[in-house]
């Protein structure tokens, strides 16, 4: 009867590594297939950096903080953001105020989601990649569903053997055998994604090689007499909201 549980598991984690494995061995030269030389260096800023550490999610989190501090925007941590100043000081800056529309108010959540699929903050990526700097996007979510399907098998291992055993007599010989053959499936899911932490990891995140190089140089230890703004704005940049101290701006960007 734990036959019958055996062989879906056992598919799932084979095709699931298979994946991977093939996920992994293309991933350098997709990486590089589209990357072309730009005519000039790209500039690395505030929300350069912040597309390298955490993505689009992380530019317009970087871009809500950076309006609020400078008197442009008021977020609320009931969950609205009104603007203070409609004048844009840039083409994100401008694209924001559009997004949020004419009444000059609208929830938070709703206007973090427009602009995630923004042209203007998907530019930065664009950018990035041309340069160099940052995964390729086909990279970066085969690889990311790669991982996780193979983390499905597993967790399928886990359930169908469970199921098995429920069957079987717990004393019985079937049990042991049941045991013993999940294993496999088992051993395969779980070593496949302890090798993927060091050959395939690097591709699921947002900075390439190249990108992670650039943001060990920000994470260097800045100028104690520097600005106090723009070193609380990279944090943002670098690790996300959790870097401000003022709590109801934080509840504000989570809302």
């Amino acid at each position: 009867m734990w036959l019958l549980f055996l062989i879906p598991a056992c598919l799932a984690a084979v095709l699931s590594c298979l994946r991977l494995v093939q996920v992994a061995a293309t991933a350098d030269s997709l990486a590089w297939l589209d990357r072309t030389e730009p005519a000039e260096p790209v500039g690395i800023g505030l929300y350069e950096t912040a597309y390298l550490a955490g993505g689009p999610a992380r530019v317009v989190d970087l871009l809500l903080v950076l309006m609020t501090a400078r008197g442009r925007l008021h977020l609320a941590h009931t969950g609205w953001t009104t603007v203070v100043d409609p004048r844009g000081r840039s083409r994100l800056e401008r694209a924001l105020i559009a997004a949020i529309g004419r009444d000059g108010q609208c929830r938070t959540a709703g206007l973090k989601e427009e602009l995630l699929e923004h042209p203007t903050v998907l530019e930065i990526g664009d950018r990035l990649t041309l340069a160099g700097l940052a995964t390729p996007a086909v990279v970066r979510e085969s690889t990311v569903l790669a991982v996780r399907q193979v983390r499905q098998a597993m967790l399928l291992s886990v359930l169908l053997l469970a199921a098995a055993l429920a069957l079987s007599a717990p004393a019985s010989a079937d049990a042991g055998s049941a045991v013993s053959w999940f294993a496999l499936p088992l051993i395969l899911t779980s070593g496949t994604l302890l090798m993927a932490r060091v050959d395939v990891r690097p591709y699921t995140r947002w900075a390439a090689p190249a990108g992670q190089e650039v943001l060990r140089t920000v994470r260097e230890p800045q100028d104690p007499l520097g600005d106090a703004e723009h070193e609380l704005l990279t944090a943002v940049a670098m690790v996300g909201p959790a870097a401000l101290p003022d709590a109801r701006l934080r509840a504000a960007l989570r809302s």
